[in-house]
């Protein structure tokens, strides 16, 4: 009699994008937290860090014969592959930065290869924690078709004592981490039921 094959989730790959360019940034360190987390204690999702520092300005020029400049194309492609997104969203002045409007345009491009996938937002900020970035993300996600969970929501004030961060923008606070994890665990199951599958 042959033994059973016990199976592990399947498997959701997540691709990882920071809207500060900043290495110390708080909102980067969100993401390496989130990654070290799925290493460690949710299984069946893969997070992997998507850096759009080389991406240019948009600019449809740059557009030749419906291809994109070298850098643009790996991008997309990046993201075309990801089942889900973990967008990390700073706050500047009430909305998403530059870089991450950039990038959001350049994969919404045709075909615009966000389309039909889960994401979550988690921001790091002042006394909102970046909350006002994360609702114009959200309004943007609305025309690219991408689905965002509704709960849990992230903002975590990084200013507040004790110190949710080292000097080094890696994340510190325990309870943060855990609310992160929650985070992840609702963009895994959400990702699953996209795709017609189940934990």
């Amino acid at each position: 009699m042959e033994a059973a094959v016990v199976r592990g989730p399947p498997l959701i790959n997540v691709a990882a994008v920071c809207g500060s360019l900043r290495k110390g940034s708080y909102n980067r360190g969100l993401l390496r937290a989130a990654m070290e987390i799925s290493k460690e204690s949710v299984k069946g999702l893969n997070i992997e860090y998507v850096d759009i520092s080389p991406l240019p300005f948009l600019n449809t020029d740059l557009e030749v014969d419906g291809t994109y400049p070298a850098e643009v194309e790996a991008f997309r492609e990046k993201i075309q592959q990801a089942d889900c997104y973990l967008f990390a969203s700073p706050e500047y002045n009430y909305s998403v930065t530059g870089p991450l409007k950039n990038a959001v345009d350049w994969a919404s491009r045709p075909p615009n290869v966000w389309a039909d996938k889960a994401a979550a937002i988690v921001s790091a900020g002042g006394s909102f924690g970046g909350g006002r970035s994360q609702y114009h993300l959200r309004q943007s996600g609305v025309y690219l078709d991408l689905h965002f969970i509704n709960k849990p929501e992230f903002f975590l004030n990084a200013f507040e004592k004790p110190a949710k961060f080292d000097s080094e923008g890696n994340l510190l606070d325990a309870a943060a981490k855990e609310r992160l994890k929650e985070v992840l665990l609702s963009l895994q199951r959400f990702a699953l039921r996209l795709r017609g599958e189940s934990e």
